[in-house]
């Protein structure tokens, strides 16, 4: 095939490269409702004001409870995937995301909301590896596979910036929305912007049911299952003479990238970014409101639900978070400013790192530029930049976006090249889930639990340390293992 006839893209080609754009954007859009929606969703639910410590311990609960599933039932659909297709099984998880955040809306107690939101995830795991296999196998064409594979992977960097700008628009328009028979919090007059966003997860839902009847599965999957000569999925396979290295090293590469990601980039709008030297003054302003409203959930937290004595203690928590408001809006926006750097970071090293594929660079040099800069970045970033004002410190997180987030388009197009038709999806799904979903993200209550108390400041000083350190620790033991990454041979059919 030429490269002009390479270039020339049907009707059915641009459908496939739509379809997964908008699967790669609504996988980061749906993870990222969570810390959106998952404080003010476990308030309303468990009846107690947002401040309430009570909050918090069930945000980290439904952060690990959903990570757990994910990477389990994940792991899973990476047998499904070559059990049954690529496209059928992509299409599963694409509505198993979709249609759970609307269920979720509508929860009426704490433990329905988790569920909904653990089945999110697990559509999410489901459709990555789905839609990496499928597109690696529906395109014949070497060029058009590893450009499209590389582009489209780069809009799931879209979809933090996404829910973040509709979860803005909701906020400020939730009053003039239709109830649609959502529960109310006690004494609202409306339902909470929360849940109209889980709503929102809903949207990929429509355009690719009109699609996907007009899209291929793929050819060679399908001709060999109907040939008889597929061989059965196994996860005993994974780890055969042939294929234990690959397994293992593509395991622990991803758990470097989600460990990066977890145990330092994740951490930093809520955790990190208020300790710069810019909201020194809110910091001050907010202690004395701080320790007050600890005293005063002390006190709520003894009342029982529904009693006078509940309601008098929750007047002057309201009062007391009325006074934080305008401050807790300034640190929230020297966060958000910090993560939106970072996601265009990101974004940047996704578009880079499919020009590099596209120019027919090794793998494992493209392996090599994205991490070892990361040795420098990372500490610099979190240890020194931190340190300077909030302009000096986004640009630190513009980098670390660039050099983390571009490894997990590196993955999703090196997987499928690496392992045997039949395990493709089998050995994509252990290398992302179990490596980076299940393992990868315990780099958060590392760097939080673990490593923070052994250093001295405020918890902010403490996190930001943790986390120079402990990225510092991840991107070296990425750089070790990147050493024994294969190059991959071409098509691995058998």
């Amino acid at each position: 095939m030429t490269e002009s006839t390479a270039s020339k893209l049907t009707l059915q080609s641009w459908l496939i490269i739509i379809i997964a754009s908008i699967g790669f954007l609504f996988d980061t859009y749906q993870l990222l409702m969570t810390p959106l929606a998952g404080p003010q969703a476990i308030a309303e639910l468990l009846k107690v004001p947002l401040n309430n410590p009570q909050v918090t311990e069930w945000m980290g609960k439904l952060l690990w409870m959903t990570a757990l599933c994910g990477g389990v039932f994940g792991l899973l659909g990476g047998w499904l995937i070559d059990r049954f297709g690529r496209k059928f099984v992509m299409a599963l998880g694409i509505f198993v995301y979709s249609f759970s955040p609307v269920a979720g809306a509508f929860a009426h107690s704490l433990n329905g909301f988790i569920f909904w939101r653990c089945a999110t995830f697990v559509g999410v795991c489901i459709e990555f590896v789905a839609a990496i296999t499928w597109m690696a196998e529906v395109f014949t064409d070497k060029v058009q596979k590893e450009r499209w594979l590389g582009i489209t992977q780069a809009f799931a960097s879209l979809g933090g910036v996404a829910v973040t700008a509709i979860n803005v628009w909701i906020v400020a328009h939730a009053k003039d929305l239709p109830h649609l028979g959502m529960p109310l919090a006690l004494g609202a007059a409306d339902p909470a912007s929360w849940r109209y966003l889980m709503l929102t997860g809903l949207l990929p839902a429509i355009p690719i049911a009109l699609m996907l009847p007009f899209v291929p599965e793929s050819k060679i999957w399908r001709e060999k299952k109907l040939a008889g000569t597929l061989k059965r999925p196994s996860f005993t396979a994974l780890f055969s003479p042939e294929l234990r290295r690959i397994t293992l090293v593509t395991a622990g590469l991803s758990a470097c990238a989600y460990g990066v990601a977890f145990g330092a980039l994740q951490l930093t709008p809520g955790r990190i970014a208020p300790g710069l030297p810019n909201l020194a003054e809110q910091r001050k302003a907010l202690k004395p409101l701080s320790d007050a409203a600890k005293q005063l959930n002390d006190k709520f937290d003894v009342t029982l639900p529904g009693t006078p004595e509940r309601v008098a203690a929750l007047g002057p928590i309201k009062a007391n978070m009325g006074k934080q408001k305008p401050l807790l809006d300034q640190v929230k926006e020297v966060g958000n400013r910090a993560q939106f750097f970072q996601e265009m970071g990101g974004l940047t090293g996704r578009i880079v790192l499919a020009l590099l594929i596209i120019i027919s660079i090794g793998r494992r040099t493209i392996l090599r530029l994205l991490q070892v800069p990361g040795l420098i970045i990372l500490p610099l970033t979190y240890l020194f930049l931190y340190k300077q004002d909030v302009g000096v410190f986004s640009w630190g997180m513009a980098c670390a976006g660039f050099v983390t987030t571009s490894q997990f388009s590196f993955l999703g197009e090196y997987l499928p090249k690496v392992f045997p038709l039949h395990l493709r999806g089998t050995g994509g799904s252990f290398a992302t889930n179990v490596g980076g979903r299940m393992i990868g993200t315990g780099a958060a209550f590392l760097t939080a639990n673990i490593f923070a108390p052994m250093f001295a400041g405020s918890p902010y000083d403490k996190m930001a340390s943790a986390a120079g350190w402990v990225s510092l620790g991840i991107v070296a033991l990425g750089v070790i293992l990147g050493c024994f990454l294969p190059e991959p041979k071409g098509e691995n059919l058998d």
